[in-house]
């Protein structure tokens, strides 16, 4: 959140915190939670470079479409395996895969403003149902 915008919400007797802090989440949880938004932000950036569609890469993986559009949102129905073995099929390297697991940053990344920027409570919220 802004600086600004913080302090004119606390004057006004609004608190502020993190997601974690509101849902209550351990180090663990967040970190595993952020760990599927990055995969998911992954694919997104790898597939859209690729110039291909969420139905391509389903079809590519016996899967849906709405259930890669599920995978790129970091939906918590979504297992580990099942967004890295499409990773894997966009051509990702393990060490691509080690880089993201590792840092959170890649090259796989997409062009377009990062997920973390608008991510909100309720999207972390959802890991924990």
């Amino acid at each position: 959140m802004i600086k600004d915008k913080r302090k004119r919400l606390e004057r006004k007797g609004w608190r502020t915190g993190t997601v974690d802090e509101f849902l209550d989440l351990s180090s663990d949880e967040s970190a595993y939670i952020e760990l599927k938004l990055d995969l998911g932000d992954a694919l997104r950036g790898q597939r859209l470079r690729g110039g291909e569609t969420q139905s391509w890469l389903a079809n590519r993986l016996e899967t849906s479409q709405s259930r890669m559009a599920r995978m790129e949102a970091g939906d918590p129905s979504v297992s580990l395996d099942l967004l890295i073995r499409a990773l894997l099929t966009m051509g990702l390297s393990r060490k691509d895969l080690a880089q993201i697991i590792g840092s959170g940053q890649t090259a796989a990344h997409s062009t377009a403003p990062s997920a973390k920027v608008g991510r909100t409570a309720s999207a972390a919220g959802q890991q924990r149902r």
